[in-house]
């Protein structure tokens, strides 16, 4: 995993810095970059592996995120946007790099070699980590369909507002509440047929 300690700078992380906007960016645009990569580092990485990006990928995927940033941080004029910025930045960089990776499988089918590389998973949700209460839960929201449960992932897992969710997705307010109702609800019915199932079998279920 990459450090947040890479970038040198005298800038504290403020305690649970990830979670909120800096009230203010400090002068000059290589300390802002730094004062933003030290807080927002564990942010983009936890961002960028749930959106599907596969561990041996992730140094240079979180990596080219903050190159974007880097480059692109001068067009952010208010602070308290900035972390619904940040977000859409990683979600563009991972979708291309998925389109990448689906072109490089698909060139290595065509021309038959190495049959047993690794395909794109189907879905980020294969990628969950190995705990059994974790994948029940990727599981459920796979009965989910996708424009629910993206917006399901950034509200619960992400922590983003709804405001923030439709200024990324770039949706209307009320249908972003209207996903995060419908896919809260699916999850729901879900985790009821899970339960009923699991009763029936002698199983238990937790989440």
């Amino acid at each position: 995993m990459m450090a947040a300690t890479a970038v040198d700078t005298d800038t504290e992380t403020p305690e649970g810095g990830d979670q909120a906007a800096p009230s203010s960016f400090p002068s000059g645009e290589v300390s802002r970059f730094a004062a933003v990569y030290r807080q927002y580092f564990d942010f983009v990485w936890s961002s960028v592996r749930r959106l599907g990006v596969s561990p041996a990928s992730m140094d240079d995927v979180v990596q080219e995120v903050f190159i974007v940033i880097y480059a692109r941080l001068h067009t952010v004029q208010h602070p308290e946007t900035l972390r619904s910025w940040i977000y859409g930045v990683a979600r563009r960089t991972v979708s291309g790099h998925h389109r990448a990776r689906r072109v490089k499988d698909a060139s290595a089918a065509a021309l038959a070699v190495e049959p047993s590389a690794q395909l794109l998973p189907r879905t980020p949700f294969d990628l969950a980590e190995q705990n059994e209460q974790v994948k029940l839960l990727f599981h459920l929201l796979e009965e989910v369909d996708e424009p629910k449960r993206e917006v399901f992932l950034m509200v619960e897992l992400d922590e983003l507002t709804i405001p923030e969710v439709a200024e990324i997705l770039e949706i209307p307010l009320n249908t972003a509440y209207s996903r995060l109702r419908a896919a809260r609800e699916a999850f729901e019915e879900a985790l009821a047929r899970h339960s009923a199932r699991s009763e029936r079998g002698g199983g238990r279920c937790r989440v």
